[in-house]
């Protein structure tokens, strides 16, 4: 399917997507505002503005930018912004969410300034939801993830994964160790675990009363 066509492109399988269903119910429940941070194609995009009042997509990638416009088209209450969410005066354009999204993206930052940032845009009583690729470097991290190849490939070939969906990526740079030392000094109270498909979830919540 195709937007030329009038229809929206279709939804598709991978390691990111596979962490959506999650992303969507949990923004659910603040509905308000959510803004998804390097929102690709918006695929994740689509289903948050299905659920919140307003869907913000943030994207530098102008190829990425215009295929998320694309794909939500339409929709009430949604929108794609080209930009890089490390430009200055973002926060000021942007405002702040009950629901930031960060899937894949934080990698691409520079650790302690991306914290920083994706944290200054969630509102009190907001929530900082990351899925993000950590590098193996220690012998527990080879093992498990030399453990998950063979059910990782399975669960990829029963939901079709497509694999290039044409946005950049860029392999993990930082460990496990100083991605959690990173946000226990950036994001107190974050709460960070390892997650199937070579993936870590990071969850923080901006006290109500707090401002960023």
């Amino acid at each position: 399917m195709t937007a030329a066509s009038g229809q929206r492109p279709e939804r598709y399988w991978n390691h990111n997507a596979a962490f959506h269903d999650e992303l969507v119910a949990d923004a659910a429940r603040r509905g308000g505002r959510v803004l998804d941070v390097g929102c690709g194609d918006g695929l994740l995009l689509e289903r948050l503005a299905a659920v919140c009042d307003q869907a913000v997509g943030i994207e530098a990638d102008a190829n990425a930018a215009g295929r998320a416009r694309s794909r939500l088209a339409g929709l009430p209450g949604a929108e794609v912004m080209r930009a890089d969410v490390m430009d200055a005066g973002v926060i000021e354009r942007l405002g702040s969410f009950d629901t930031v999204t960060c899937v894949a993206v934080l990698h691409h930052l520079p650790l302690d300034r991306g914290m920083e940032r994706l944290g200054g845009l969630v509102a009190p009583g907001g929530r900082l939801l990351v899925i993000g690729l950590a590098a193996d470097a220690s012998a527990v991290d080879w093992a498990l993830s030399a453990l998950s190849v063979i059910p990782i490939r399975i669960a990829s070939l029963l939901h079709h994964e497509r694999r290039d969906i044409g946005v950049p990526t860029a392999p993990a740079r930082e460990a496990r160790r100083e991605i959690r030392a990173a946000a226990d000094r950036i994001l107190p109270g974050a709460r960070m675990r390892r997650r199937c498909y070579w993936r870590y979830s990071l969850v923080w919540d901006r006290p109500m009363g707090q401002s960023a």
